[in-house]
């Protein structure tokens, strides 16, 4: 998938051990929620045993982010996950420049 121009949020988290059955819920509610914004595109999450997490939001254009920044619903959970789930957190925001990808299930020609 071309992601090129394409808004990267980029949210480094390390959890805390609280609450693991609320963070799971809270966390498929939002990335439901996110699906639903317009210039949404996509979601990429992964998180190790240590706790240590990495979720790469995908949106169309700065404003797509920005208005999902602000969304009262995520904006509300962000704080929660602040005093609950989270010991810190950063996040960075790019435009991608360049994207390219492979899959060994693709039929396209191997370059």
């Amino acid at each position: 998938m071309d992601r090129t121009g394409q808004i990267a949020v980029i949210f480094v988290s390390q959890r805390t051990e609280n609450d693991a059955a609320g963070y799971a819920a809270a966390a498929e509610a939002m990335d439901a929620l996110a699906a639903e914004q317009p210039g949404y595109c996509g979601v990429d999450s992964v998180r190790g045993a240590d706790g240590l997490g990495i979720t790469i939001s995908w949106w169309a254009d700065e404003a797509s982010a920005l208005a999902w920044r602000a969304h009262p619903e995520h904006a509300a959970i962000r704080e929660y996950g602040r005093a609950e789930w989270y010991s810190r957190y950063e996040v960075a925001v790019s435009e991608v420049g360049r994207s390219y990808g492979w899959d060994s299930d693709s039929s396209a020609p191997k370059r």
